[in-house]
């Protein structure tokens, strides 16, 4: 029998060309690229074709692909009519799984069995561009707001920030969230692409795939660690307490949200950016002690612990500085990451293999015989 590994930690499941994320060095590239180059260099737009199509686009193939994802934005109306329905209160992560295995219904492209890899690039697209569009949906009509008509002249990042607050954005909140997607877009085979592909591994609707992904993320030690994060920079609330805090949290071995990587053994390379943007923002509303508390906790964890701060740990600063609501913040990353869900499990698709894995048994060694029910 091989090794047992609990959670599959450092068990190879497949293959993949998407995304490399060396945890030893700090190192995240996709299809050859680093990050950082693409978040110098690229938009988000750039980033979804390089995913999707294995290169990044000359200029007539992202004019092509800013063309398609603005032309699939709308969604179905029986899709609006439930987000105008949902309980206000909902969370927006459960609106957001159940309106994606909705699109399922309305979608004639979405089929069982052996795949048919011209409609799922369609569908996969159309995904990156609905996603959107229904987590601002939900956040205006539980608002008593209509959503603002949609438009096919805004960027991914322009148009979210327009649909949520019915005003266009300025260049540089555009860019700031541009640049989040593109850090958030893919990682490797982390918990919700693995479910994404395990669910279509056994040939399943791309629809249903992505419904498994958007459950993974919600829990709180994959996506929703963003909203502990400002959770617990407003339980602090000023920096003179920081210190106080993190020593009774380690005193009683409580979590320091945002601090450590399952994967990363140094700094995640995604933090830095998003740590400039933080203090980008903070200084220019005049609110530093956001990142000032983000900052002198980070720094105690690294001389306390060795732990370094991971991109939720600034992704929580940055979204909540362009007033945008804490709960919006995992369904941001699950925008995001629509791009990287859907090129995996196009991928899986190529060359496909149902998972299977082992289970080391732990229950009795010796048959059990069934006694009557009146002698048990």
């Amino acid at each position: 029998m091989t090794a047992y590994a609990k959670g599959l930690e450092g068990v190879i499941a497949n293959e993949s060309a998407l995304s490399n994320v060396e945890g030893a060095e700090g190192r995240l590239s996709y299809l050859g690229y680093h990050i950082d180059e693409l978040v110098e260099h690229t938009s988000y737009e750039e980033v979804v074709h390089l995913l999707h199509h294995g290169h990044l686009p000359n200029r007539f193939e992202l004019t092509a692909m800013e063309q398609e994802l603005r032309t699939q934005r709308n969604l179905p109306q029986g899709v609006l009519d439930f987000l105008k329905s949902a309980p206000r209160d909902a969370s927006p992560m459960d609106v957001l799984r159940t309106a994606v295995s909705m699109l399922g219904l309305y979608d004639k492209r979405a089929s069982i069995g052996e795949p048919n890899l011209e409609k799922d690039s369609k569908i996969a697209i159309s995904l990156v561009a609905q996603t959107p569009v229904i987590v601002a949906a939900f956040h205006r009509y539980r608002q008593g707001l209509e959503l603002p008509p949609i438009r096919t002249d805004l960027s991914e990042a322009a148009h979210f920030l327009y649909l949520i607050t019915g005003s266009e954005p300025t260049a540089k909140a555009t860019r700031i969230l541009d640049v989040a997607y593109i850090l958030h877009a893919d990682h490797g085979m982390n918990a919700s692409t693995f479910s994404a592909r395990v669910t279509v591994a056994t040939l399943s609707d791309f629809y249903s795939a992505m419904t498994s992904a958007i459950g993974t993320l919600k829990g709180p030690l994959h996506g929703g660690a963003n909203e502990g994060v400002i959770q617990m920079l407003e339980e602090i609330g000023e920096l003179a307490n920081v210190d106080a805090y993190v020593a009774n949290k380690l005193a009683n071995k409580g979590k320091i949200m945002g601090i450590g990587h399952r994967v990363y053994k140094v700094l995640d390379p995604r933090a830095p950016h998003l740590r400039k943007l933080a203090i980008e923002l903070t200084e220019e509303l005049g609110e530093p002690k956001w990142i000032q508390m983000s900052e002198r906790i980070a720094q105690i964890m690294r001389e306390s612990k060795g732990l370094n701060a991971n991109v939720d740990f600034y992704s929580a600063t940055v979204y909540h500085s362009l007033n945008i609501p804490t709960d919006l913040f995992t369904p941001i990353f699950a925008i995001a990451r629509m791009s990287g869900w859907t090129a995996q499990v196009l991928e899986q698709l190529r060359d496909n293999r149902l998972y299977r894995p082992l289970t080391l048994y732990t229950g009795p060694e010796v048959l059990m015989h069934v006694k009557p029910i009146s002698e048990r």
